[in-house]
């Protein structure tokens, strides 16, 4: 089973890079075993040209600690470690500094629900945090990102997979969904919304997309009576 997901994971990884939303060495997907007694992530500061299933590291959900692998996992695993433990429906975690999302995170706004394509994937906008304080940096920094997201989907009553990715303010996008790809293809998504959401308010500062709009094309995708795609009955 690791093997298996050693493999999707190093796959997941390197679609960051064929996506466009990583350069050099910043990004990084992990997935959870099953039973999410273990994660599987990308090492940390290893070049993408070389990288393989066997340099990704298993780390103990529970206890932190790399139980498999010659690397050092990557430097954010406290953050999606914590996302794991307070997430349960989540099962792959990517992180990058894809552009137009980190403009929000920079600016620590929110990326509005504004179209269409925002509401099939993300029912809202996507939060950003609360800016960490200079103690829960030097404290804890990474175990605290983790911590201020939670806290972040919690105060404001937001179910983080109907909403899967977040901003961290002055940092960058987190997103996630059942597995490592799924985390991937949100992080597209989240980038490609905010690119919209960015010259949408350029054009028109005042858009906005009305409630019934956002229902419907969310609804349509996600739940009991959705309509979109094919189903087994259908082919």
């Amino acid at each position: 089973m690791l093997e298996e997901i050693k493999e999707r994971v190093c796959k997941a990884n390197l679609e960051l890079v064929s996506s466009g939303l990583v350069v050099y060495t910043w990004g990084n997907v992990s997935e959870a075993t099953p039973d999410r007694r273990y994660m599987v992530i990308k090492p940390s500061g290893v070049d993408y040209a070389v990288m393989q299933p066997e340099h990704m590291v298993v780390v103990d959900i529970q206890t932190g600690k790399a139980v498999e692998g010659d690397y050092r996992p990557s430097s954010d695993t406290p953050t999606h470690l914590e996302l794991y433990r307070q997430f349960p429906q989540v099962g792959g975690i990517t992180h990058t500094h894809s552009v137009n999302a980190v403009a929000f995170a920079q600016a620590g706004r929110d990326i509005p629900a504004l179209g269409t394509t925002h509401a099939d994937y993300f029912y809202g906008g996507i939060p950003c945090t609360r800016l960490l304080t200079q103690h829960e940096v030097e404290q804890a920094y990474e175990i605290n990102t983790g911590r201020v997201i939670v806290e972040t989907f919690r105060q404001r009553n937001i179910d983080p997979m109907a909403i899967p990715g977040v901003v961290v303010c002055n940092h960058g996008p987190f997103s996630w969904g059942k597995d490592g790809a799924t985390s991937v293809y949100h992080a597209v998504v989240m980038e490609k919304v905010a690119e919209m959401a960015i010259k949408t308010l350029m054009l028109n500062p005042e858009s906005a997309l009305p409630q019934y709009v956002l229902d419907k094309h969310y609804y349509r995708k996600h739940g009991p009576n959705a309509y979109y795609g094919q189903t087994h009955a259908d082919e």
